[in-house]
């Protein structure tokens, strides 16, 4: 039997497990494309040392000081201008209509009462990394999907007779140690169960018997993995719920490998075990600008980004051995550019490699818009899979980087910075 954890709300919860006040009332996490982190000064703000994980895109200079204004609110020939958008609302927000993705501006016309805090990344990439350390060792076969849900194999392990009583004791369990708040779906199939969380939410278990009349009147957007794409494809044949789709068994083989997996996910005839693929994926982080053409000062805002990318690997203890980056320029052209290397990850390795990988693709003249960076591909410090040949010179490079991420950690992220970045 599979077992499907979700996090409620995994921003806004993780926001009141550490400020009770925020609890029972209309709140949402926010976020804005910060450009305070291309200053030359020291902006003195610390990190939050104890704080880390990898699923999205980190924002490190959000201090728990900083009022709404001072976070959100710009102001422009004397005038406020609010910014930025709805990362996540809690349940008592969305019930006055606000939602994830939505201008603060309009959160807050639709609920004037809204309590709306700045993201905290590395709050919620410690917490979720807890989380998964905890749940391995309640479930055996485990996998992160994301960083706020997770799948677990309970064959073998737990009696299906018992899953019900163990989901309900593991959300305890949740609640009382991190003061987060879960819902968990139970499937014999691993993507019925993440789909029926839906309807466990909020803070809810729910169990699946009956995979056939689950779906049957399901809308098929509703299933992971139907995207426009594939729900503009089975409108044309006429499917628009879960359930027609077992009987045309013929049409989703005959779209080979794609059709054939979302045929046996949706009628839960998959038999997908849970994956052994790294817990975390990626690290990444990016910012959005007006025109900007020096290619210089282009350069020195990627090694600050990297910068930014590197203490949070170092504080997960990752090795990434893949690094990309992207550049979005005017009129709709973006360049990209991707790297893999089989060495210890360090500060100085990773922006050379950037530096390189600028050069190849940087447009000379044109207006950038937007960066990208991400690392991704973790090996942990496995030496099997590293390369021998530079051991002796990365070893010395990771230690140095080691020293200059436990400077940070004591005295804030720019307390030391490279040349590249002056």
């Amino acid at each position: 039997m599979f077992i499907h954890i979700d996090i409620d709300s995994f921003f806004a919860s993780a926001e009141r497990s550490v400020d009770p006040a925020l609890k029972g009332i209309p709140m949402a996490v926010g976020g804005r494309s910060n450009l305070e982190i291309f200053n030359r000064r020291r902006t003195n703000i610390r990190l939050m040392n104890d704080n880390s994980g990898a699923f999205v895109t980190p924002v490190f200079y959000s201090d728990r000081e900083k009022s709404f204004d001072s976070f959100f609110v710009d102001k422009i020939d004397g005038k406020r201008k609010i910014r930025g958008i709805v990362t996540t609302a809690s349940y008592e927000a969305r019930a006055r209509g606000v939602k994830t993705a939505m201008p603060i501006a309009q959160a807050l016309q639709l609920c004037p009462q809204l309590i709306v805090v700045p993201s905290h990344y590395l709050l919620y990439h410690r917490l979720s990394h807890d989380i998964q350390r905890f749940l391995q060792t309640k479930i055996p076969q485990l996998e992160q999907y994301s960083i706020d849900e997770f799948f677990g194999d309970l064959s073998g392990w737990i009696a299906d007779t018992d899953v019900m009583a163990f989901s309900k004791r593991l959300q305890q369990e949740l609640l009382e140690r991190f003061d987060i708040p879960v819902s968990i779906g139970i499937s014999r199939s691993k993507w019925i169960a993440k789909v029926a969380t839906d309807s466990a939410k909020p803070f809810g278990v729910y169990e699946v018997k009956d995979i056939d009349d689950f779906i049957q009147k399901m809308p098929i957007e509703e299933f992971p993995g139907i995207g426009r794409g594939f729900q503009r494809r089975l409108g044309q044949y006429g499917i628009s719920r879960l359930g027609e789709i077992k009987a045309r068994k013929a049409l989703f083989y005959s779209w080979k490998r794609p059709g054939i997996q979302l045929y046996h996910r949706v009628t839960g005839t998959d038999n997908e075990p849970i994956s052994k693929k790294s817990d975390r994926k990626s690290i990444g982080i990016s910012r959005t600008f007006d025109g900007l053409r020096d290619p210089d000062e282009l350069r020195r805002r990627i090694m600050i980004m990297a910068r930014h990318i590197v203490y949070i690997a170092l504080s997960i203890d990752a090795n990434p051995t893949t690094y990309y980056l992207k550049i979005d320029y005017e009129y709709g052209v973006k360049v990209k550019q991707s790297r893999s290397v089989d060495r210890f990850f360090s500060e100085s390795l990773f922006k050379a490699e950037l530096a390189q990988m600028y050069d190849e693709i940087a447009q000379p003249g044109a207006a950038a818009l937007k960066l990208s960076l991400s690392v991704s591909n973790f090996t942990g410090n496995n030496l099997k899979t590293l390369s021998l040949l530079h051991l002796e010179e990365d070893q010395r490079r990771l230690r140095l980087t080691r020293d200059l991420h436990s400077l940070r950690e004591q005295f804030g992220l720019d307390i030391i910075k490279s040349g590249s970045e002056l």
